[in-house]
């Protein structure tokens, strides 16, 4: 399988990428793509629950999962398997030991499904997300001090990655706008 490409801090092309946003583009190759995807449809999706109202994406937590209803963590069933060798190469991405991503979770966004702009709970530290299935635009935005917001989208190809730290993860939002076609994330979360 080749390497995958990791995208330069310094390259002319992403000089305005966020202080602590890392991507890369084939993250995994078309076959394990398939493969996630195929395990993923398989799994018992429930609708996003947020404050009573229910969300148009679909999610299942492993690790632990968090009640956005009671504001607090959950234990969840364990990593599945199938996801073992995916998170190992995360932490690798990410400088981690696997085991510091104790949280997975795994979304399913259909046609017309988004998800507004949050920043994840603050329970959670570094952020890995992996983009299966269909392009998206994965949209950050930070408040300015005077008025408005700096803003930076990327370009979230099938089978690319990301990662947030520091000032990217704490400080800006980011979002999705409602997807034109059939789409799978899975995200990877340390906890604090």
């Amino acid at each position: 399988m080749p390497r995958a490409r990791p995208v330069s801090m310094q390259s002319d092309l992403f000089a305005a990428l966020p202080p602590g946003l890392a991507f890369r583009e084939d993250f995994v190759s078309p076959p394990e793509e398939a493969d996630l995807v195929a395990h993923a449809a398989s799994l018992d999706f429930k609708p996003f629950q947020f404050q009573g109202w229910e969300g148009k994406r679909e999610t299942v937590s492993f690790g632990w999962r968090y009640d956005f209803n009671e504001a607090r963590m959950h234990a969840a069933p364990p990593i599945p398997d199938f996801l073992l060798p995916l998170r190992e190469r995360a932490a690798g991405f990410a400088n981690l030991p696997a085991a510091a991503f104790e949280q997975a979770l795994v979304i399913r966004y259909g046609v017309g499904a988004g998800i507004g702009w949050h920043r994840d709970r603050p329970a959670f530290d570094t952020v890995f997300g992996l983009s299966l299935l269909s392009r998206v635009p994965l949209r950050f935005r930070r408040r300015l001090a005077t008025r408005g917001f700096q803003r930076f989208t990327l370009d979230a190809a099938p089978r690319s990655a990301y990662l947030l730290t520091g000032e990217v993860r704490h400080e800006w939002e980011h979002g999705i706008a409602p997807v034109a076609a059939l789409r799978y994330s899975i995200t990877f979360r340390s906890r604090k």
